[in-house]
């Protein structure tokens, strides 16, 4: 996995991640690593890890780490393998995930090139997730299993854009507005971190 360029989407529930990534994986031709789709499909399938994971996210709960590694690098192993570069969409969540990220890349020769960071405010967020919820039917789109989500995500989860700042790793754009307008912005923060 040499010459990739590797980056995770990092955002809070509803902050425009899986639109983001879409447009990511056409641009620079990059595998599209989605958690929750990933586990989704396991729960869907009744899979032994769906029916672990699904006992989780139906409470509004992440992932033990060692699950969500796992599931990971079997997909990095047997799908990723032969793409130009990996879009991480919901991983790591934590920081020991993003230890174990930096060891997973490491064991296939390749590095973490940058962490988009699509900064959205907590009421739009909360908004989008409604009417996301809606339109789709997601049952954990509801206004209290939303509110948990996002007491989790700020929890856990942001302490890994310190992280990620002090790696030199993070790159923060504004997530609200146009789609196109947001990815341009992204576009050109990785021309200007990672010279692609």
């Amino acid at each position: 996995m040499k010459d990739t360029l590797n980056v995770v989407l990092f955002g809070a529930p509803g902050s425009g991640k899986g639109t983001q990534s879409a447009k990511l994986i056409d641009k620079y031709g990059l595998y599209h690593i989605s958690t929750g789709e990933v586990l989704r499909d396991h729960i869907k399938r009744g899979t032994e890890l769906g029916k672990i994971a699904d006992s989780y996210i139906s409470e509004g709960q992440l992932i033990p780490d060692d699950l969500m590694i796992k599931i990971l690098d079997d997909v990095l192993e047997k799908e990723a393998a032969d793409k130009k570069g990996v879009v991480f969409d919901g991983f790591p969540r934590t920081i020991p995930q993003a230890e174990a990220l930096k060891e997973l890349l490491k064991k296939r020769g390749t590095d973490l090139h940058a962490v988009i960071g699509l900064e959205v405010p907590e009421e739009e967020l909360m908004e989008r997730m409604l009417l996301r919820g809606k339109e789709t039917g997601r049952a954990d789109d509801n206004p209290e299993t939303i509110k948990n989500r996002l007491k989790v995500y700020h929890d856990q989860t942001h302490p890994l854009r310190e992280y990620y700042t002090k790696e030199g790793k993070y790159l923060p754009i504004n997530g609200t507005g146009i789609v196109d307008e947001i990815f341009n912005e992204i576009a050109k923060g990785l021309k200007e971190k990672v010279g692609r």
